[in-house]
């Protein structure tokens, strides 16, 4: 094959052939059959392996070569060559000083945003993460789960087995997720629709993956205004009335909890998210029991 410009690329590697033997363009150039490349005019060939000879006189060209170590092989637990903390489970955050209030927006944070279809889970995380003053993650466990394309159980087809055992694989990797952000000072909010009804599946999971010093928050407004938002949901995410409807029923129970429940009916996503804060902060300085 001619090239226009250049040499043509190295020839695959052959069985027999030495790797570490240097190619030489001029020896395959068209034209030249069995060229060796010679000496450049006006630089001396490079030493021998070992070789110590006399200076180079001054005026004389000359092209020093700098010796190239071979880099070591970065350990086993490291990406590339920076090495990652191990991505232990979350403690409770230490109680501040009495002086102030704490600023969530300022303090590393696993923060757990509950609440039914349409509660505007997803939007409120987003923007939250998007304006806090220190690195931030949003992991959507809806995202993850949908990681599965070929095979995926959709639970509006019905509850079964292989969409409980998905809801749970993404639920593992999201709190493996949030631990190495954690871990690297990276703060994290995910969202889920955890039911009150199953405690050992949704917040004990939550708790087991991630750790005790997750806060969660629940998200709730009127069932009139998560009925309109997901109207304008799309895709295998916009359920039926009555699943919204069933669902944000059973989302009550979260009333008499402990947790935290902010009714977002008549804010918008800013300013659910400063109430996010405001509600974060109390948390810090009180946990809540869960």
């Amino acid at each position: 094959m001619q090239h226009a410009v250049g040499a043509p690329l190295p020839p695959p590697h052959q069985p027999g052939h030495d790797p570490g033997t240097a190619w030489s363009p001029a020896a395959h150039h068209p034209g030249q059959p069995g060229a060796h490349p010679g000496p450049v005019p006006g630089i001396p060939p490079a030493p021998a392996p070992g070789f110590t000879g006399p200076p180079v006189p001054p005026g004389a060209p000359h092209m020093h070569i700098p010796p190239h170590p071979a880099p070591a092989p970065p350990a086993s637990d490291t990406t590339g060559h920076v090495q990652l903390p191990q991505g232990d489970p979350v403690g409770i955050p230490a109680t501040p000083p009495a002086a102030g209030a704490p600023d969530p927006s300022c303090t590393t944070l696993a923060v757990l945003l509950i609440g039914p279809a349409g509660a505007g889970k997803t939007s409120v995380a987003k923007y939250w993460a998007d304006h806090r003053r220190v690195p931030t993650a949003h992991i959507s466990l809806d995202d993850v789960r949908e990681w599965v394309r070929s095979g995926f159980a959709d639970p509006q087809s019905g509850w079964n087995d292989n969409s409980e055992a998905q809801y749970r694989l993404a639920r593992r990797t999201c709190g493996f997720a949030a631990r190495n952000f954690l871990a690297n000072g990276i703060s994290c909010i995910l969202d889920d629709a955890v039911f009150p009804d199953r405690p050992v599946v949704g917040l004990g999971g939550w708790k087991r993956h991630v750790g005790p010093g997750l806060l969660p928050v629940v998200l709730l407004p009127g069932l009139e205004i998560v009925l309109e938002r997901n109207a304008e949901r799309t895709g295998n995410r916009r359920l039926t009335d009555e699943e919204v409807a069933r669902i944000h029923g059973r989302m009550a129970g979260w009333y008499g909890s402990g947790l935290p429940i902010i009714d977002n009916s008549q804010l918008d996503v800013v300013g659910t998210a400063r109430v996010l804060d405001e509600v974060l902060a109390r948390s810090i300085a009180s946990p809540p029991p869960w």
